[in-house]
């Protein structure tokens, strides 16, 4: 994901192509996704603006659960709300027998609303309040991924006071390396996620005496976009080590939440194949008479999405430099780029450009802020002001991150699907960000 591991040379416009077979470049309405031009979305919504394909995302949940019927196993799957919570995302998934996977209040609310049922919901996070916990009670939650020692104890007096009891899973740091960027990696022994491994045996103990718990299992998940089987499998080793142990020790251990983590090929990467993953899952869980869960999201939701966007100017640079084109989608629409240094493929939407020659560019956005970089030295063809962009793989971690810095609204979300359209989220109108202010009286003074 970091730019600077890159050592072979970007794809050109048709390997981006190639590899995306829901997009295509028609000779006269340009770039299409899922039958529907590009061009079409952006004069009907305008830019920038979030493109999901419904289709897209259908498809890769099938093959998902395929891969894990193929493997013998019937996992329940919870979607990563995180990674896209857009309420025509969630609906699509739950109609293709995905529940959510929620890291807070508003998360479990918004899953809720999306029409989930509450034992399809998972809770995880590092700092659940008491509120929300409460909350999590009072649904009745399929489990919730206790993140500490602290954190069950909290649990066990909040579900006494409600004269309830919760479905614990104990969140596991097994001190794995998944081998991805530094940012997205949460199994290793100094992030913050999780317990630490040696501690699981004495909490469960703990647990036996405190009111309120049912004590179901044990939960793992080590970063996100990993793109090789030996972290998973190192992990998921050490998780089946300890549910032998603890059941050794009297402890009924009935659910093994495995997480998610599996990689997407954004650039010219190698993705583990998902078959891959479930014959991982398999070969350390299969004999161990465990329910067992997963929580996709990014293999679910990034190619199901790009970010169209408008070339608002191009700018000649000193000689040695790409010259630059700026867009009007930035930093706060897509923060990736800037905050991972990930890369995302662009693609120009006319087709004349699909088919000029390119050149090394950089491509930035209008914020205020040098970070503000998409892209750099990416080859493209020349670009005037008005040429639309898409930006692919945008689907997760995409249109959750956004804000409104600079003062710039949040872009509209449009979905689509076998030559449909439909804006499931209009644009921000700019009065939007400043209309629940207020300035005190005495101000005027």
């Amino acid at each position: 994901m970091d730019a600077a591991i890159y050592t072979t040379p970007d794809p050109d416009l048709r390997e981006l192509l190639a590899a995306r077979p829901t997009l295509r470049a028609d000779a006269i309405d340009g770039l299409c996704f899922e039958g529907v031009p590009l061009a079409a979305i952006a004069a009907a919504h305008g830019t920038p603006c979030w493109v999901m394909g419904v289709g897209t995302l259908k498809g890769r949940a099938r093959a998902l659960r395929a891969a894990f019927t193929d493997a013998g196993l019937s996992p329940s799957m919870h979607f990563a709300l995180k990674s896209n919570d857009l309420r025509a995302t969630l609906v699509t998934l739950a109609a293709e027998g995905f529940g959510c996977d929620a890291v807070s209040g508003g998360e479990i609310r918004r899953a809720r609303a999306a029409g989930i049922a509450p034992h399809h919901i998972v809770f995880s996070g590092v700092g659940k309040t008491d509120a929300e916990l409460d909350l999590a009670l009072e649904l009745g939650l399929a489990h919730i991924n206790v993140e500490s020692a602290e954190e069950l104890r909290r649990l066990s007096v909040r579900a006494s006071a409600m004269g309830r009891e919760a479905d614990v899973v104990l969140r596991v740091n097994p001190d794995v390396d998944a081998a991805t960027h530094d940012k997205i990696s949460t199994g290793r022994a100094d992030d913050k996620f999780g317990i630490p491994f040696g501690d699981i045996p004495a909490l469960f103990d703990e647990a036996r005496r405190l009111p309120g718990l049912r004590m179901a299992g044990l939960a793992v998940h080590i970063g996100s976009q990993i793109n090789e089987a030996a972290p998973f499998r190192r992990a998921y080793a050490r998780i089946a080590s300890l549910v032998r142990d603890l059941r050794a020790r009297g402890h009924a251990v009935h659910i093994v939440d495995c997480g998610g983590g599996l990689g997407i090929a954004y650039r010219d990467e190698i993705a583990l194949d998902p078959r891959a993953w479930a014959a991982t899952i398999a070969e350390a869980f299969g004999d161990l008479d465990v329910r067992l869960a997963i929580e996709p999201g990014r293999w679910l939701s990034a190619p199901a999405g790009l970010l169209l966007a408008r070339v608002i100017d191009t700018k000649a640079m000193p000689e040695g430099s790409p010259d630059l084109i700026v867009l009007d989608a930035a930093m706060n629409d897509l923060a990736r780029p800037s905050l991972y240094d990930s890369w995302h493929g662009i693609v120009p939407v006319a087709p004349p450009a699909l088919h000029a020659p390119c050149t090394p560019h950089t491509v930035v956005g209008p914020v205020c802020e040098s970070s503000d970089v998409l892209a750099r030295a990416r080859p493209l063809p020349r670009l005037e002001p008005d040429a639309l962009v898409a930006i692919l793989d945008a689907g997760a971690y995409g249109a959750v991150m956004s804000s409104t810095y600079n003062s710039r609204p949040l872009a509209a979300q449009v979905v689509v699907d076998d030559g449909r359209m439909a804006c499931v989220k209009p644009r921000q109108d700019i009065e939007a960000l400043w209309a629940g202010e207020t300035v005190p009286e005495w101000f005027a003074a």
